[in-house]
């Protein structure tokens, strides 16, 4: 066959690592027998990718195959899915847990993918495999369209019980602070105002970018010093970071402190990047942190059912949640892990570990939280839109206790499930890059909220 290759990349990740795992790739497709056509290098931006797609047009392939080589949104994956016919592949690359930052985040770029083509009825084959192992046979399997994406709908919801009608009854009438849309090609992160109130009686305010700018920069410097304090009492190594851009992130947590009390508002659903780096100057992950501490979740990248997803966990849970990424999963180890930039609660830090300040590993401006999860059960919630569908989607693991195993908040979680099934689930069900994460088993409380809402059910 003809195949036909659109390499993603983004150049904020490690651009030689993702070239290494790049070559690697190609060197893996020119062994497999199959005519490999397409640039050789990686695509950064949306003109080069239309481009190499103009190219590829021309040349009359048989399939088209992305390379997922680092996180991408998945505007080009969706773009690609409709201007071909042809059957269409992801091949997304793992990365080693060392500990430091995580360079590709291709896994993420695959769980939006599969989340942004299932929305467009678009279907796909899809591998998540190291290039320089022994791949041979399935990316055979890949190129020969037996490795399909599928699809994976929930089922009727039942079992209506007084808790779960105490965690809708309790829904009712809170209120989500959107500040800032969502990222262009994050699916995930779209949302209907009148949809999210009908499901569950949660009102979304929409509020710009600059009220949360404005509201920050008008916090006197006493009040930021407070913030300071609470920080100080969760991690160490504050002195260590950008003294001006540590301000600047203090002082957000005490603007959202203040648009809450003005607003009423129970969640915040706030776009984290790049603005309130590239145009404010200081990070709000560590703000979060702090806020979900308190019990008042906070979504990145605008992402409302994911805010909402935390209210529901919340009320379940009466602890604080975490609303995270899945960036990796092994079959070997039967494990994945789960991480965000900084911003889980305190309370959930291994009490054998530290907790230290740091900076975002591709915006380089604190603060973010640093510190690896405590063992423990587990039970993540999505509120999901999966093929345009709301359903609820549920899991059940142990957190177990490991290394760090990148910078930021992470834990290594071992799934009720072999973390094979549960990947498959995850490519299948089309559900979003983020879910809520609490310490405890509350699926049957949570079983219970799916029937009183009326939300069908999918467990993985």
């Amino acid at each position: 066959m003809k195949i036909g290759i659109l390499p993603l990349g983004r150049p904020t990740f490690d651009v030689p690592f993702a070239e290494e795992k790049l070559s690697a790739m190609l060197g893996a497709l020119d062994a497999s027998g199959h005519d490999i056509v397409g640039p050789r290098a990686l695509l950064f931006d949306e003109e080069s990718t239309r481009a190499a797609m103009a190219d590829l047009t021309a040349a009359d392939i048989d399939r088209l195959l992305i390379l997922q080589v680092t996180f991408t949104d998945a505007s080009m994956a969706v773009a690609a899915g409709a201007g071909f016919d042809q059957p269409m592949s992801i091949w997304a690359v793992p990365e080693p847990r060392l500990g430091g930052r995580l360079r590709l985040n291709a896994f993420c770029g695959l769980n939006l993918a599969s989340h942004a083509l299932g929305v467009n009825g678009r279907s796909f084959g899809w591998l998540y495999a190291d290039p320089e192992g022994d791949i041979a046979a399935e990316l055979a399997a890949l190129l020969s369209g037996e490795r399909q994406g599928g699809r994976l709908d929930a089922q009727p919801s039942q079992g209506r019980t007084a808790e779960g009608a105490r965690v809708a009854q309790a829904l009712r009438g809170q209120r989500i602070a959107r500040i800032g849309d969502h990222p262009v090609g994050f699916d995930t992160c779209a949302y209907s105002a009148s949809a999210v109130e009908a499901l569950a009686g949660v009102a979304v305010d929409a509020l710009a970018l600059d009220d949360l700018f404005d509201a920050a920069k008008a916090v006197p410097q006493e009040a930021a010093a407070k913030v300071r304090v609470i920080a100080e009492a969760d991690v160490t190594g504050l002195d260590d970071v950008d003294q001006a851009e540590l301000d600047r992130s203090l002082k957000l947590k005490a603007g959202l402190d203040d648009i809450r009390a003005r607003g009423g508002y129970d969640a915040f659903a706030i776009r984290c990047w790049p603005e309130t780096f590239t145009q404010y100057g200081g990070a709000v992950c560590g703000p979060a942190a702090m806020l979900g501490e308190g019990k008042v979740p906070c979504a990145c990248e605008a992402d409302v059912y994911g805010a909402l997803t935390q209210l529901v966990l919340l009320e379940a849970a009466q602890a604080p949640v975490f609303l995270t990424d899945l960036v990796d999963m092994d079959s070997e180890d039967n494990t994945g892990v789960v991480w965000h930039c900084g911003q889980a609660p305190i309370s959930m830090r291994d009490a054998e570990a530290d907790a230290t300040a740091t900076i975002h590993t591709n915006r380089k401006q604190p603060l973010l939280y640093e510190f690896p999860l405590k063992p423990g059960p587990v039970t993540f919630v999505r509120i999901s839109q999966a093929f345009g569908e709301p359903k609820m989607v549920l899991a059940h693991g142990e957190m177990l206790r490991r290394p760090k195993s990148f910078t930021g908040t992470s834990g290594v979680v071992r799934f009720d499930r072999p973390a094979d099934a549960v990947l498959k689930d995850i490519i299948a069900s089309g559900l979003e890059h983020h879910m809520a994460l609490a310490y405890g088993d509350h699926r049957a409380t949570l079983r219970a909220v799916a029937a009183e809402l009326g939300l069908p059910l999918l467990e993985i």
